[in-house]
């Protein structure tokens, strides 16, 4: 499985990007999607994820409202809508996956279960 991301890059503050992920080598309707995001010397943190069946999502605290989390399992995409940007958004985003057996289930926040990472795409936010 490849993941390759991609739509980062430098917006000011109260903008927008849209991250988009593609996967190669399997079908994406059987993985779960996640973004996670890592600034410079912090630990890599969950930011949203979408179950198999694009039914169920969840973010994290400091991104609800903002960010959209979507997929189309016929692009073998998943995309992250980002808006109302803020400075400490600035970090690199993480597409990740893995395997969900049930189309139905609630997907996992926790990286220790994404199986399937991508290279990461920065997004700067300047003040």
């Amino acid at each position: 499985v490849q993941l390759q991301a991609s739509g980062g890059g430098l917006v000011q503050a109260g903008g927008s990007l849209r991250l988009s992920c593609v996967m190669s080598g399997r079908t994406l309707n059987q993985y779960a999607m996640g973004w996670f995001r890592q600034a410079p010397e912090k630990e890599r943190e969950f930011v949203a994820v979408i179950n198999r069946g694009g039914g169920i999502t969840e973010y994290a605290d400091h991104v609800k409202g903002r960010f959209t989390i979507s997929r189309r399992n016929a692009d073998n995409s998943v995309y992250l809508q980002m808006n109302s940007l803020k400075p400490e958004d600035t970090a690199v985003y993480y597409c990740a996956g893995y395997y969900q057996r049930l189309y139905y289930a609630q997907p996992t926040t926790s990286p220790d279960q994404y199986g399937n990472w991508g290279q990461g795409t920065l997004v700067t936010v300047s003040s």
